[in-house]
């Protein structure tokens, strides 16, 4: 028996000396080291031995073990060390070379358009505030002068979260809030998101953005709205842009006016993408209503101001010609690409 295990011992540790690779110590252990291993089936067999020798022919099972998975460890480690270095020596790394560039997104029309149009505004010197998409009936429609029987505020065009709460079908009730925390001299605009029950389609969609520009001052005059927005037309479309400025109703603004630009796929002939008009509305408002500044605490008496919404999708599809306004929600990378 102790010849046996000494012929195991001596046979284990040769094959082990001769691997050359982890898979083969591997395979070793397993042949005998594993419970169905050879030196397992040895121990299985010690009542062959003399009783009297039994205890040593099982220290010397448990001696040979012991000598084997060290070894098995010792080569182990040595192998993986050794292929680690062979690693390291092939995949030599530069730091002198330069670093491979990240891919760069483009920027979405929208976000391009919102962003210049905040600098014209701010180089006029008007500054920037935001109010909650998620808004109350009252600012959204009664304080703006709308009369609770107007179409606009029929469940089926505008989101309602309850009978008080909606989604804010304009950017318009920041006016209201911003009179009831700031007193005149006020300029600020207001860009956001806005929502109407509408399918979505070639110049519409049921979520889209605005931004709201309001002045409030001593003697500001209707001039003042047109020679602003005139300044703001030249700004973003240059000074070769056609546009026209013409009477429109609306309950929070006295007078209203809206204004449109010549349509850039027919020239103002006519075609699909104006309806026949040859014109597309890119911005609605006029003089604020005097009861629309009472409603925000500030005297009509004393102060007057003008306020509009720009319809930012419609800005730039004038402005890049694309001539379908769900191509912005889409995010086809072929359209991103071109900006």
């Amino acid at each position: 028996m102790k010849e046996k295990l000494e012929q195991i011992r001596t046979e284990a540790l040769a094959k082990m000396e001769e691997a050359g690779a982890l898979e083969k110590l591997n395979e070793i252990r397993g042949a005998y080291l594993d419970k169905k291993g050879t030196l397992s089936s040895a121990l299985k067999n010690i009542k062959e031995a003399a009783p009297d020798e039994r205890p040593a022919v099982g220290r010397m099972v448990n001696d040979v073990r012991a000598v084997l998975e060290d070894t098995l460890e010792n080569a182990r480690g040595k192998l993986a060390r050794a292929a680690r270095e062979e690693q390291l020596a092939r995949e030599v790394i530069d730091v002198t070379l330069p670093a491979r560039k990240a891919p760069l997104g483009h920027r979405h029309p929208s976000a391009a358009v919102m962003e210049e149009m905040e600098r014209i505004f701010m180089d006029m010197g008007y500054k920037t505030t935001d109010s909650p998409e998620v808004e109350y009936d009252y600012y959204n429609f009664e304080a703006l002068n709308v009369p609770s029987d107007h179409p606009v505020r029929d469940e089926q065009n505008a989101f309602y979260i309850s009978d008080r709460i909606l989604l804010r079908t304009q950017t318009a009730p920041v006016q209201i809030r911003i009179m009831e925390h700031q007193k005149p001299p006020i300029r600020v605009i207001a860009p956001g998101r806005v929502f109407h029950s509408a399918e979505a389609g070639t110049m519409c969609s049921p979520s889209s953005h605005q931004i709201e520009v309001v002045a409030i001052d001593r003697d500001i005059t209707f001039s003042d709205l047109k020679g602003t927005l005139d300044e703001f037309m030249k700004a973003l479309f240059g000074t070769d842009i056609k546009w026209k400025f013409y009477p429109h109703h609306y309950p929070f603004a006295k007078p209203g006016a809206q204004a449109d630009t010549i349509c850039f796929k027919c020239g103002g002939k006519g075609c699909r993408l104006c309806r026949g008009r040859g014109w597309i509305k890119i911005l609605g408002g006029g003089m604020i209503h005097p009861s629309v500044l009472k409603v925000g605490g500030i005297d009509p008496e004393e102060y007057s101001g003008f306020a509009f919404g720009i319809d930012l999708e419609r800005v730039a599809m004038v402005k890049y010609e694309i001539d379908d306004m769900r191509l912005f929600y889409e995010n086809d990378i072929r359209f991103l690409q071109q900006f």
